[in-house]
Order: structure tokens, then C-alpha cells, then sequence
């Protein structure tokens, strides 16, 4: 039997970019991208439950008026609420909540990552495991004439100056979609995600992540031919 999957789902108050960003009205949803990222999540066949973990009431009500039993909702503290609050900080808290199993740690400024997509990161996730993989990320290609201030970082200007982009180097982007790993990895590596993490590409409306106010313009404008 495999072990659960459990999602860790963080959604503290405030956004100092977008006011209320989590659950101000969203397209044609009410309660905004929450609504949205708890219906993938409650949708997704390869989760069993979803930690949602937040110190805002708003949220909570929502969260509680959908009476679903996959949602665990945990009332965090002020502490671990701040914009201040480091990533590292909120590994530990995720490891408190989670009793075993394998976490995915996603977010709902993520909105176009459906139910089917996290099923398919989480089977690809498994596939992995079994070839030496200890986690796996979601990433975006970048393929692009890309420099480090003074000069290119992917190609080399002394070969070609200005090569064909689909020659350059693909790198990838980290758009924090999705982390999957062990809670064995989480404690060993202190780390959402552990020393050989596969990188699962996803497409650039997939991996759109909503933090100014210009991202939610068009995530709205998505969303009218994404998500019903």
C-alpha cells in the first residue's frame, strides 16, 4: 500500500502586493483563488488530504462552510504569520502537521495547476522515486539569451554571438508550484524538497504564479478560458 499524500497548503493574511489576494473575488469565483485551489486539491484523486494552514478567519470560514473531510484546517499562530516568516520556518511547520507520508506543498497563487496536473506530478513523482529521484519540483523552461550582468550565462558569445534560442541551454526556473517529498526527506534535509529533486516542467499558463497585481490583471483574463 502507498503511503498517504498530504497537502500542505500555507495562506497567512495580508499580501502586501495585492490586498486580500487569497480570497478577494476572482473571475467569476466569490472567494477567489482559494476557492479555486480547494476545489482542484478536494479534486485530485492522488491527495488524501489537504493542511490548509492559516491565521485568517476569513479563510477559515470559507474553508469550513465546504464541510469536506479531505481539509484539515490548522489555526496558525501569529508567529509563523508574518511576511518575515522564512520558508525554513514553515518546513518545520508543515512537518508538525503532516504525521506521515509524502507532502506536496503547493499554493493557491497557483491557479491553473488543475486536479489533473497534480495527479500527474504525483504519479511522475512516484515514477521517479523508483529511478533514484528523492523529490521532484515544478519548474518552467527558460530558453532565452539570459546574462548575469556583464555577460551570457547559457551560451557562449566567442562560438556564435547570437545563437538560435531552441539551441540554447535549457535552464529552469523554480515557480513553486508543486514540492513533493518525503516526510522522511522533510526531516533528514530540513528542505521541501531533498539532494536529487527531479524538475517537472510545466507549461508557462500552468506554472502562472499570481504575486503583483499585474499577475492577478491576467490571471483574470486566463481564467476566462481556463477555468468554468
Amino acid at each position: 500500500m502507498t503511503a498517504p499524500v498530504s497537502c500542505f497548503l500555507p495562506c497567512r493574511k495580508g499580501s502586501e502586493r495585492v490586498p486580500r489576494k487569497n480570497i478577494k473575488p476572482f473571475s467569476n469565483f466569490e472567494h477567489g483563488l482559494l476557492e479555486v485551489k480547494l476545489g482542484q486539491l478536494c479534486r485530485a484523486k492522488c491527495i488524501d488530504r489537504i493542511y490548509l494552514s492559516t491565521n485568517d478567519d476569513e479563510i477559515i470560514k470559507y474553508a469550513e462552510s465546504l464541510s469536506e473531510p479531505k481539509i484539515i484546517i490548522h489555526k496558525r499562530s501569529e508567529e509563523l504569520s508574518s511576511s518575515l516568516t522564512s520558508t525554513d520556518s514553515l518546513v518545520k511547520h508543515a512537518l508538525d502537521l503532516v504525521p506521515s507520508g509524502h507532502i506536496i506543498w503547493t499554493h493557491v497563487t497557483s491557479p491553473f495547476v488543475t486536479a489533473e496536473i497534480y495527479d500527474a506530478v504525483i504519479t511522475a513523482y512516484f515514477d521517479k522515486l523508483k529511478v533514484g529521484y528523492d523529490s521532484l519540483m515544478t519548474t518552467t523552461g527558460i530558453q532565452g539569451f539570459i546574462w548575469d550582468g556583464s555577460s551570457p550565462i547559457n551560451y557562449d558569445r566567442k562560438i556564435e554571438k547570437w545563437p538560435r534560442t531552441q539551441t540554447l541551454k535549457l535552464l529552469h526556473e523554480v515557480n513553486s508550484a508543486a514540492f513533493i517529498a518525503s516526510r522522511d526527506v522533510y526531516e533528514e534535509y530540513e528542505d521541501r524538497i531533498g539532494e536529487s529533486p527531479y524538475l517537472y516542467l510545466l507549461d508557462k499558463i500552468s506554472a502562472l504564479d499570481v504575486d503583483w497585481p499585474e499577475d492577478f490583471e491576467l490571471a483574470e483574463f486566463v481564467a476566462k478560458s481556463r477555468l468554468v
